[in-house]
């Protein structure tokens, strides 16, 4: 049986070959990847799989439910910029950067009267450490934005997903199925029909209602801080498993790093702390049903985080030194007019593509409505690693 690939743009040997294995394995039936596209574990980031009868969850990776979201506020960006330094103190104080941290102010939400959800995803051992995280934002390349749009209004942009919930319904998975570990791996796959694939099925839901409850609520902070009624909102995930309906076949379909685009269906997808962001809506066209209505949900990165920071040894002596500098990194962003709280080299505008050249590729399966440019932006600090991610 034939299994198509559709690949976007231009990407590294080791990226396509583990998008071949992901389709080897399984009831896979086509797989897709994005132009942003890069080497992930044992699925590539930017990589979509339609599977018949199975959902991978090497596929779907750690941070079930990682996506974006952002809202337009009535607010322009004149009454704002000249805050921004203010502002980002103001939203460190109230949010909680960082790996394995308690939300400063405890959040409630019906997820956690879901017993079923959790009882079926063998997470109830988990909910007490998910109601204290709920909120928080994490490391790596997590972030909160503040950004102008065409129009001068003010939008709040948000990347996190599950935080340590979905990480360790993630593991717990991977263990019972006995994933294999390492990056160039068979992908961890299991069949939807059977009691695990359920329980997972199971998680995977409260993963995402997870995620939607964080990001929502680090916007409403955020909003608060900065006044203003929201006008419009985009909120969608880029790292989850959907049934879908293509070719006249009910598939799933696990996207880890990528876009659903259907015709009308709108996405936020940022470049880097230096890059604009681009609010989308897929469109339809033959390329798009290729591409199971997938786009990019990030520009990529081209250079790794350790590359990019530089690796010292037990004596702090640069084992390979950095790619970049912090003050080529804090050049760029002020030429961009960028003010940063947070964040090091590793996630750096000069470790990642242009947002423009990725969405060059996609072109046939979407049109950008609004390109939103960054003047504020809240990360982690540089000495935080955090293992919430994929």
């Amino acid at each position: 049986m034939s299994r198509p690939i559709r690949i976007f743009g231009e990407h590294d040997p080791r990226t396509i070959r583990q998008l071949d294995r992901c389709m080897e394995t399984g009831s896979a039936v086509q797989g897709v990847l994005c132009a942003d596209g890069h080497l992930g574990y044992a699925h590539p980031i930017g990589g979509v799989v339609a599977y018949e009868e199975h959902i991978s969850i090497s596929g779907v990776g750690f941070d079930i439910a990682c996506g974006n979201m952002a809202v337009r506020l009535d607010t322009p960006a004149t009454a704002v910029r000249p805050q921004a330094s203010k502002i980002l103190d103001d939203i460190t104080r109230t949010v909680s950067f960082g790996l394995g941290r308690r939300n400063k102010k405890p959040v409630d939400d019906p997820l956690f009267d879901r017993l079923d959800l959790w009882m079926e995803s063998g997470a109830s051992h988990l909910r007490k450490m998910a109601q204290e995280q709920l909120g928080t934002v994490g490391a790596g390349n997590h972030y909160v934005d503040l950004f102008d749009d065409e129009e001068g209004f003010v939008w709040i942009g948000v990347h996190f997903g599950s935080r340590g919930l979905g990480h360790k319904i993630t593991t717990q998975h991977l263990e019972k199925v006995g994933a294999k570990d390492g990056m160039e791996v068979e992908p961890a796959i299991v069949r939807t029909d059977t009691e695990l694939g359920q329980s997972y099925l199971a998680g995977l839901e409260l993963g995402g209602l997870y995620a939607y409850a964080g990001r929502e609520w680090v916007v409403e902070q955020v909003r608060r801080i900065i006044g203003g009624t929201v006008t419009d909102s985009v909120h969608n995930h880029h790292n989850f498993a959907w049934r879908e309906t293509h070719g006249g076949r009910d598939l799933w379909v696990v996207r880890k790093g990528a876009t659903p685009a259907f015709p009308g269906q709108r996405g936020f997808v940022g470049g880097s702390m230096g890059d604009d962001a681009v609010i989308i809506e897929g469109v339809e066209s033959p390329v798009a049903t290729e591409s199971l209505y997938s786009t990019v949900h990030g520009s990529g990165r081209v250079i790794g985080r350790t590359e990019a920071r530089g690796k010292r040894n037990k004596r702090g002596e640069w084992i390979r030194p950095p790619r970049f500098t912090r003050a080529e990194m804090d050049a760029w962003l002020a030429r961009k007019g960028v003010h940063l709280r947070g964040g090091d080299v590793d996630e750096s505008p000069m470790a990642y593509r242009r947002l423009d050249e990725v969405l060059t590729h996609h072109a046939e399966t979407i049109r950008v409505q609004h390109r939103l440019k960054p003047f504020a932006v809240a990360m982690a600090g540089p000495d935080e690693r955090d293992p919430y991610k994929d």
